[in-house]
């Protein structure tokens, strides 16, 4: 973070009008060191500074900063400044950027644009929210596929500085459609007098403007690219997606199914620029449900009233039954969750995942009910709080806990795999959600178990 003495220099430079030593100090500066130093100013402050950037370099520190501090730049800017600044912003960082602008003041922006970039951004805003198309940028390295090896060198010299990436080239034909992507290290590595057409194997993987964006992140991970190729319906190269944009996607996904998985809807906004009344909205939703499925627990217990009274002791461990199911619930549905998100298992594996929780409930709810056998046991050498027949309601303990962590095993696992069959979002089935569920369910288990083995004595 900026160190407070320097922050003090930046700002008397700037109430000093020396804009010359400002200049200077960050011209040396990369981007996002820029980006990190104008976060810490006030936005009158930071305006000053991107006045005195070069325009590719205000353009490249823009797209680096939050997207709140963006909008609050747009409205603490000159007209001309920021113009200039959207004018040299990547295509797909501005793009996200005027999605999250209010429609009129986007409308104002995109006139500021010069023609060619107002193009292109009509053109990617057009495109429907979450797709790739709104990801992609059209400025990539492209090479005909009859040019030699040291033509297509030139055109990566003439081209390079102003695209993305350079680290993978697009060979297209004389239409412009995809023929290959090449490597930077197979160009720089092969014979200058060679062709193009010689290095390419026409195996290559590719986009749709259309595709979801979650679903991208799953190919970059398993093709390992730093860059993807988005193709019209008949093959026409219309951009590239790179890494940096897949990995804010990745992010934003990730940080959607913890909010979900912790029982509430997802926010709009990052946590501190959510109005409070929104974020009581998003929460209050799921804690009225969830609230209703407790109520469900109190008739569950009521209908055993009689049990209470002839047994108040099984009281004592309604704590330990409830807590036990929900916990093994929410760890199963958070692993299933993840597993899900990354594509380590699909629907398809929904047999698998029964057997695997089958298994790990039943040796879970040996290793609790073994500790509540235990602890019943030892208790009982010093008091008689559990009465003669300790040693029934010890075995009790031990059946109710392994057929309830079984079942919420089961009910964590499986519960996403459903929705997801359903086409919903899995973590949906939040933790807080199984384990409510589990919670009802089971007391139900508990009191049956202690209805057969405890007949005759206690009950």
């Amino acid at each position: 973070m900026l160190g407070k003495a320097l922050q003090e220099d930046i700002v008397e430079l700037i109430r000093e009008r020396q804009l010359e030593p400002l200049r200077e100090a960050f011209g040396s500066m990369g981007a996002a060191d820029v980006a990190e130093v104008l976060e810490d100013l006030p936005t009158e402050y930071a305006a000053v500074v991107f006045r005195v950037l070069p325009q590719e370099i205000a353009g490249e520190t823009f797209a680096s900063m939050g997207i709140e501090q963006q909008k609050e730049l747009v409205q603490g800017l000159s007209q001309e400044t920021l113009a200039s600044i959207l004018n040299g912003m990547p295509p797909d960082d501005r793009t996200q950027l005027l999605e999250e602008l209010p429609a009129e003041v986007t409308r104002a922006v995109v006139d500021w644009l010069t023609p060619d970039e107002r193009s292109v951004a009509q053109q990617l805003v057009n495109y429907p929210e979450d797709s790739v198309g709104r990801l992609m940028t059209p400025e990539y390295v492209r090479i005909p596929q009859n040019a030699t090896v040291e033509e297509a060198l030139q055109v990566i010299r003439d081209t390079g500085m102003h695209t993305e990436t350079v680290n993978v080239v697009y060979v297209v034909d004389e239409r412009g459609r995809l023929v290959d992507d090449l490597k930077l290290r197979e160009i720089v590595m092969a014979n200058p007098s060679a062709k193009i057409a010689d290095l390419i194997d026409n195996q290559f993987v590719s986009l749709k403007p259309t595709d979801d964006q979650e679903q991208v992140v799953a190919l970059f991970k398993k093709y390992y690219r730093v860059a993807l190729p988005v193709l019209s319906a008949n093959g026409t190269m219309l951009g590239i997606v790179t890494l940096d944009d897949v990995l804010a996607v990745a992010e934003e996904e990730a940080t959607e199914d913890i909010q979900q998985m912790g029982g509430m809807e997802a926010l709009d906004e990052p946590y501190m620029s959510t109005p409070l009344l929104q974020l009581v909205r998003k929460r209050a939703g799921w804690l009225m449900v969830l609230f209703l499925g407790e109520m469900l627990t109190a008739s569950a217990m009521a209908n055993y009233e009689d049990e209470f009274k002839k047994a108040a002791v099984l009281t004592l461990f309604i704590p330990l039954i409830i807590s036990s199911g929900g916990n093994s619930g929410s760890q199963a549905a958070t692993l299933i969750i993840r597993a899900l998100s990354v594509g380590e298992i699909g629907v398809a594996d929904w047999f698998r995942v029964l057997k695997r929780e089958l298994m790990s409930g039943f040796a879970l709810g040996s290793i609790l009910g073994s500790i509540g056998f235990l602890r019943i046991s030892i208790w009982t050498l010093f008091t008689d709080v559990y009465g003669e027949h300790w040693l029934l309601l010890g075995l009790t303990i031990w059946v109710a806990l392994v057929g309830i962590v079984m079942w919420g095993t089961l009910s964590g696992g499986l519960l996403p795999l459903m929705l997801k069959r359903l086409g919903l979002d899995p973590a949906t089935s939040s933790a807080p959600f199984v384990a409510t569920l589990v919670d009802v369910t089971g007391l139900i288990i508990y009191f049956s178990v202690a209805a057969v083995i405890l007949k005759g004595t206690l009950l």
